[in-house]
């Protein structure tokens, strides 16, 4: 590990950590992936087919896309129908064109836009759309989203408990919000043992620094809430168990919160983290330039 460089956790979930990971190795840090987020697909349920259907007979002004997860399964679901000849609104009258986005098609980042134009759906003939900003913020400053009134209905394609502020902001101005969660975000089984793993690993590597020198915090990506939540488990259960055993001696002085510094999207993630007195740096997109960019300007950290 770099004595000069501090590592860089990645928490980001395994199908979305690649880019991030490369991007800061080749720019010269010791790079740790601890996914603190496992993507699990749900079933389909009826009610999710009937809000297909009702979009794609015209029912919603915009559809929102939160994630690359969330475009493919979509997408499947959406071919299946065209397939199916089975699009059917409640008074059984079929659609004339299923393969035709019969509403905006809004994309939160450029992963998400890359799988919906990627995509061999049959006949396609859609534009996606997508915020300056790929966040919450960003997308509700789109005219698109901006000019929703009051009885005006959004579809949102994402995960189970994803964009409360996109839909509480939304729902307070008397938008209709449906959503369908196509997967849920769980805390990974691994998780823990990755942590206990690195742990070990990095007070190896302090012990090999010369006394003087003073090792740089860690720096953790979070990309969510949800994220931030399994981590505070992950590294409060450690401390926990290494101060009621005899693991002291191996693993060294038990990290807390407070030991790492920290990369955030967005401010509610940012809120979440200054609430615990934490330092952090706020990044109002995850791509690994912009995190980068963020990590070396270090005036831009915000200590507690």
């Amino acid at each position: 590990m770099s004595l000069s460089l501090p590592v860089i956790i990645n928490t980001r979930p395994i199908e979305r950590a690649a880019p991030l990971t490369c991007h800061l190795q080749t720019a010269g840090f010791t790079v740790v992936d601890i996914p603190m987020l496992a993507l699990q697909p749900r079933a389909v349920s009826t009610s999710d087919m009937q809000l297909m259907r009702q979009w794609l007979t015209g029912d919603y002004q915009a559809l929102v896309i939160v994630s690359p997860t969330a475009a493919a399964s979509g997408l499947a679901v959406w071919q299946s129908l065209i397939n199916d000849n089975k699009t059917q609104d409640v008074n059984n009258k079929s659609v004339a064109d299923s393969a035709k986005a019969p509403s905006h098609l809004i994309a939160v980042g450029e992963a998400t836009a890359t799988v919906l134009n990627d995509a061999e759906l049959s006949t396609n003939f859609y534009d996606v759309l997508q915020p300056t900003i790929a966040n919450n913020e960003g997308m509700l400053a789109m005219p698109e989203i901006e000019s929703l009134q009051v009885g005006d209905k959004l579809l949102v394609w994402r995960g189970l408990g994803g964009r409360r502020l996109l839909v509480d902001t939304l729902q307070a101005r008397g938008v209709h919000i449906d959503s369908i969660a196509w997967y849920e975000r769980t805390m990974p089984e691994a998780a823990r043992a990755r942590y206990q793993q690195w742990r070990q690993q990095f007070n190896m590597a302090s012990k090999l620094q010369l006394s003087q020198l003073q090792q740089p915090k860690p720096i953790v990506v979070i990309s969510s809430g949800t994220a931030f939540e399994h981590w505070q488990i992950v590294v409060k259960q450690a401390h926990s168990f290494e101060s009621n055993s005899n693991l002291n001696s191996k693993a060294g002085v038990p990290l807390t919160l407070a030991d790492f510094s920290y990369v955030v999207l967005g401010a509610r993630l940012a809120d979440m983290v200054a609430d615990q007195q934490l330092s952090y740096w706020r990044v109002e997109d995850l791509a690994p330039e912009t995190i980068l960019a963020a990590i070396q300007s270090s005036d831009d950290l915000i200590r507690r």
